[in-house]
């Protein structure tokens, strides 16, 4: 099966900044909205008669088409900088960073920064080298919403002497008690009435740091009866004395998400925001604040349906938990699905754009079999990984009819579906190593690997034969198996003799020492959210997630292996070099099995739809 190849998208127009206006060019100070204008009315290469591919293309095809925000494009990417980004988030800044490559538009990286007791510098660079990693430049729009804190300020001075927003003194439980059920309205707090003027001075002393975390609060004054419970009079500041990884000790107050988010957006001239489902009781407030403060300039908020994906859960605080109680090694660890624990396990950027293009966008949240990543996976690393030979569980072979002094070279293939790869010379000789599992002292009906009195061929070489097992004496395990080979066999030979069996191997004296790193699934069942909940997740958690195997035998091209680089062992996987790994001391790991799951599933499928 082929499809057609995708490319990073995301680059920057020449010209198009959100801190200028293209009618004047004059740089924004960052403090007020920015007007937009583009000359593309439809997306480049996509006739304006051709079907759009998923209901958001559509709406902004539409836009596009009307004119609306002078007929350009801008989204934005937006993460709080409070851990690392996941595969989740890839599904967001392939559509963001796409969609405005696709209109001629530009996508910003904005870290909406709002919460200083759990943002750190670390997650911010972070975030900024996966979104590279994964085939994506903002060029110069890198924002912060910390960037607009001086206007968020103004703005919510205005709310109050609107009498659209008061400060109350409310507790955090009184306020979560207060705020009603889905079935019952809320109740309204005894500050709700308090005077304009009082409130103004309250909220000046909040941002001087005249009083304690968690003594007032600004809210929007709305409606404690709604039945959308966004609402309820929600929160716009909270006291946070507390230093910010940017501004320093400079605010002791910072805006909730909902109110700094809208505005930010408003501020950067974002024209489509686009975020996931859970947000959608969300945009009846985006747009209320957005009204109230009388923005010059209106985005749109549009919702899609998130990325779950089986046997993965995208929870950050439940991924955070996991690194901090010594549960996985860090972010980076490849059983998590953070980009840095993907690109660490060997995924390919590409292989993830593929993946996020094949799910396409939706409104309906669905679960998304794991399989369909690792077969698009399979797919670019079948295409562009080096064949290499590796022993994970060594077998001694001695081949008695050969010469003990003798060693000669083997031709093979680095990658049979590439000519243009070339090809690489092995060592053979007298003593190999194979994989144990290629052996059966009792062989079971289709085993067709060695056994006493049976032939294989070893890849790329000769013909073997079994003629007897050597066992301990102590414990009966198998140590070495005493074999002759035939030299009228060697591959690429003409012979008229045929055997069922090929198997892999390495020469004893030149193989390295190799640490191998079997990864498998996180959590043991498809669902785990659905399984257990939250609370239940480390119950679920897969004891075989991580196997470390030492003591394996690799062949002697790989020793210059540098991190990050795969490979495909053959009959085994595809692995990557680890960042542990270093010369005399190689660390490999297993990234996907070569078993093709999703090929098997895609095709019951299809015979199930074909009837």
């Amino acid at each position: 099966m082929t499809r057609p190849e995708t490319k990073p998208s995301g680059t920057r127009p020449a010209g198009s900044e959100p801190a200028e206006t293209k009618s004047s060019g004059t740089k924004r100070s960052g403090t007020e909205p920015a007007e937009t204008k583009s000359e593309t009315k439809h997306a480049p290469g996509l006739a304006p008669d051709a079907e759009a591919p998923d209901f958001i293309r559509a709406i902004v095809r539409a836009d596009v088409a009307a004119g609306k925000h002078g007929g350009s494009v801008v989204t934005r990417f937006p993460p709080e900088p409070n851990g690392y980004l996941h595969i989740g988030h890839a599904k967001s800044i392939c559509l963001n960073f796409g969609l405005a490559d696709e209109f001629g538009g530009r996508c910003h990286l904005r870290f909406d920064d709002t919460n200083p007791l759990k943002e750190d510098p670390e997650y911010v660079d972070a975030i900024q080298r996966d979104v590279h990693w994964l085939g994506f430049d903002w060029g110069k729009h890198l924002y912060h919403a910390s960037d607009y804190y001086e206007t968020m300020y103004r703005y919510a001075v205005q709310l109050v002497q609107e009498e659209k927003a008061y400060v109350d003194s409310s507790s955090e439980e009184e306020i979560r008690r207060d705020r009603g059920t889905v079935t019952e309205s809320g109740r309204e707090s005894r500050d709700r009435e308090r005077p304009m003027a009082e409130s103004l001075e309250l909220l000046e002393g909040m941002r001087r740091g005249d009083f304690p975390d968690g003594a007032y609060v600004l809210r929007a004054k709305i409606d404690m009866a709604s039945p959308n419970m966004k609402m309820r009079d929600p929160l716009i500041y909270r006291i946070r004395r507390a230093a910010h990884h940017r501004t320093g000790s400079a605010w002791n107050i910072y805006p909730m998400y909902d109110f700094a988010h809208c505005l930010s957006d408003s501020v950067e001239g974002v024209t489509h925001s686009l975020c996931t489902l859970e947000f959608e009781n969300n945009r009846e407030l985006y747009d209320w604040f957005l009204e109230a403060v009388r923005v010059p300039h209106r985005p749109q908020q549009i919702e899609f349906a998130r990325l779950n994906l089986s046997h993965t859960v995208m929870s950050k605080r439940f991924l955070l938990g996991l690194v901090q109680k010594g549960v996985v090694r860090g972010w980076d660890d490849p059983r998590l699905p953070t980009l840095a624990g993907l690109r660490r396990r060997g995924y390919l950027p590409e292989s993830i754009r593929a993946f996020c293009e094949r799910v396409g966008i939706a409104k309906r949240n669905n679960l998304v079999d794991l399989t369909l990543l690792e077969y698009h996976l399979r797919e670019d690393l079948n295409r562009l990984a080096q064949r290499v030979m590796a022993v994970l569980r060594p077998l001694r072979v001695v081949l008695e009819n050969y010469p003990e002094d003798r060693f000669e070279a083997v031709d093979a293939d680095n990658n049979p579906g590439v000519p243009e790869a070339g090809t690489r010379q092995l060592r053979f000789g007298r003593v190999l190593y194979i994989e144990r599992d290629d052996f059966r002292l009792e062989p079971p009906p289709k085993f067709y690997r060695l056994a006493p009195g049976r032939e294989v061929r070893l890849k790329h070489a000769y013909f073997i034969r079994c003629e007897r097992a050597v066992q301990d004496p102590q414990s009966g395990e198998i140590v070495e198996l005493r074999c002759t080979y035939d030299p009228a066999t060697k591959s690429g030979a003409a012979t008229d003799r045929r055997v069922q069996g090929t198997v892999h191997w390495v020469e004893a004296a030149s193989a390295l020492d190799a640490e191998v790193r079997l990864y498998e699934t996180l959590f043991t069942v498809p669902d785990p959210m659905a399984a257990s909940g939250e609370e239940g997740l480390e119950g679920l958690l897969n004891p075989e997630s991580l196997v470390t195997q030492r003591g394996c035998k690799v062949e002697a091209s790989l020793a210059a292996a540098a991190p990050g680089k795969s490979f495909q062992f053959l009959r085994q996987g595809y692995f990557v070099v680890d960042p542990d790994s270093r010369p005399g001391q190689l660390v490999f790991n297993r990234t996907v099995g070569l078993k093709d799951s999703w090929a098997k599933i895609e095709k019951k499928q299809q015979v199930r739809e074909g009837g």
